[in-house]
């Protein structure tokens, strides 16, 4: 049986005498009750700074909160994920060119642009209706009836590129800043920077489509902390059943026993770390045991949607059995990042083409299902926020990791292809100038040409809200510093306040 001694003094042979233990013991229980107050102010971490990425000492809490770089707008962000490439004609770009161009063929398009060379139709123009709506006169479809009310809160990059026409890279692009797996994702690197400002619930939450359509292709990659210390990883709300598993004590455990317990294992975790000087995963593995302790109480009640009163339900649109789903995740958005959650994560939509916004067949369909799924849900989540004075610091975000191409793809009910040339995606909330419309694709949706917007400079744009400098936040790896913008990127200033 491993002794009191071996654990506290793992470096030394000698017995602790009395008056060594009534030594160490004053300072050192002063000191620790010194330390945890330092460290709920996040004080025991200096701030990130120019050249580097934020300083750790070594027994600092890797969750605790850290001082931006600079003064930022946002604290938080919230990304809605509109999993499967949603249409930008069919959505948030009217392009009156599709239809005077619609039934012409699109000359020079190479075949191998979309997924399904030999479906490749003529120029479809969109089966939806536009209609300016807001004070900034934005066409909006008529996919989104309650979302076109909330306009003046956007910012639209109608520029955007990507590198793949495949999901899984286009995924990982769009989630970690490079299209294959193993790399931080934003969520990661935004809580290595800035920690948690929540004790009791993890920093970094994700949500997936509770319809049984599955995760997103490359699933759990999405949300990975990739090198990072595995503390940064996203923590993944299961749709139906327990939330978070293996959350409840054991009934024949005590809350004491638990406690005592964990003391333990933590005494002799420490020990060993120093003896050892583990990695970074060790230190993660520990820190996860405490932070599922306290998650026990705060999770449930963070989670508990039914105490919310019946007309914010409304808003939400969880009488509406369309959207119910989305609705509740939404709602838990907000109760999340009211409680200190710094970076919330939905996917809408799942694995297999029309268990998501991958409108192959029947564009109109396809969208009008999904979009009604998402649409009361969003605009009731911006409003909430809103009026809860939580928009002003919180960054919003909707889209997916690529648009869809402005010919048809054959069938009985044509849908349309993948597109990495150009996408839309909108951003709402803190440090966003709201009503604005940044770049363009070409006269019929096909590719960005102006203002153009990569991947990399949408990662810069949100790290910079967060008051983080996309070049200096950087983490060594293999000999390498890493950060989430590799070699490239530029904040889209065209959207900011």
């Amino acid at each position: 049986m491993m002794s009191f001694d071996s654990i506290i003094r793992p470096h030394s042979n000698r017995l602790l005498t009395r008056r060594d233990w009534l030594r160490r013991s004053g300072s050192g229980l002063g000191l620790l009750g010194l330390a945890t107050l330092l460290a709920e102010e996040g004080l025991l971490v200096r701030p990130a700074v120019a050249g580097g990425a934020p300083e750790l000492s070594k027994s600092s809490d890797p969750m605790a909160p850290r001082m931006p770089m600079f003064p930022a707008k946002a604290k938080r962000v919230i990304w809605i994920f509109i999993n499967g490439g949603p249409s930008h004609v069919d959505t948030w770009e009217h392009k009156p060119g599709l239809d005077k161009h619609d039934g012409q063929e699109l000359k020079g398009l190479d075949p191998q642009t979309g997924f399904f060379r030999d479906a490749v139709g003529p120029l479809m123009k969109s089966p939806f209706k536009f209609t300016p709506r807001g004070q900034c006169g934005k066409m909006v479809s008529s996919l989104f009836p309650h979302l076109g009310e909330q306009v003046d809160k956007m910012a639209f990059i109608h520029s955007g590129f990507t590198e793949s026409n495949n999901h899984s890279p286009a995924l990982f692009m769009m989630n970690s800043g490079v299209p294959r797996m193993g790399l931080p994702c934003v969520g990661s690197w935004v809580t290595y920077g800035l920690g948690s400002t929540s004790r009791d619930l993890p920093a970094f939450v994700v949500m997936s489509d509770p319809k049984g359509r599955g995760l997103p292709k490359g699933s759990a990659s999405n949300w990975s902390a990739g090198f990072l210390p595995g503390v940064y990883q996203g923590t993944y709300l299961q749709p139906k059943g327990e939330a978070i598993a293996n959350l409840k004590r054991p009934l024949a455990m005590s809350t004491g026993q638990q406690r005592a317990q964990l003391d333990l294992i933590a005494a002799m975790n420490h020990a060993h770390e120093e003896k050892t000087r583990a990695e970074a995963e060790f230190t993660a593995r520990v820190e996860s045991f405490e932070l599922a302790y306290r998650m026990q109480s705060a999770a449930p009640e963070a989670l508990d949607i039914d105490s919310e009163p019946a007309h914010l339900k409304a808003l939400y649109g969880l009488d509406d059995p369309r959207c119910t789903h989305v609705a509740r995740q939404c709602l838990t958005a907000r109760r999340m990042v009211e409680r200190g959650v710094r970076f919330v994560q939905i996917y809408s939509g799942g694995m297999e083409n029309q268990q998501s916004w991958d409108g192959h067949i029947d564009i109109a369909g396809n969208h009008s299902q999904f979009a009604a799924e998402i649409d009361q849900p969003v605009a009731g989540l911006l409003s909430d926020l809103a009026q809860r004075g939580l928009l002003e610091d919180t960054l919003v975000i909707w889209g997916g990791e690529f648009g869809r191409l402005p010919v048809s793809q054959k069938g009985a009910k044509p849908g349309r292809d993948h597109n990495p040339h150009g996408f839309t995606l909108w951003m709402a909330g803190a440090g966003i100038k709201g009503g604005t419309s940044y770049g363009s694709t070409d006269e019929i949706g096909f590719k960005a040409v102006e203002n153009r917007v990569s991947v990399n400079d949408i990662h810069a744009t949100i790290l910079h809200l967060l008051g983080l400098d996309h070049e200096k936040l950087t983490y060594r790896f293999n000999g390498r510093d890493f950060r989430l913008t590799d070699v490239a990127g530029k904040v889209v200033q065209g959207v900011l306040a």
